[in-house]
């Protein structure tokens, strides 16, 4: 590509640049999900979050935390 040529992105992105807030909302809602068949769109749930950070507490004495946390509120 010609170094003074715009690629196409660069034009989008001042397109982007020059659309109201609405539009943005409507491009945002628009692309969501773009590239992901809907059939293959999963919902999570926040059950998926259950023992996330188990590593980081099997380290740490939870009470003594506990303690230190709200001796930090005084």
């Amino acid at each position: 590509m010609a170094r003074n040529k715009k690629s196409k992105v660069d034009a989008l992105l001042e397109e982007i640049d020059r659309l109201s807030v609405e539009e943005l909302a409507a491009l945002r809602k628009g692309l969501r999900g773009r590239g992901e068949p809907e059939e293959t769109r999963k919902l999570h749930s926040i059950m998926e979050l259950e023992g996330l950070g188990a590593e980081f507490w099997r380290s740490i004495d939870v009470d003594a935390y506990i303690e230190q946390e709200r001796n930090s509120w005084r």
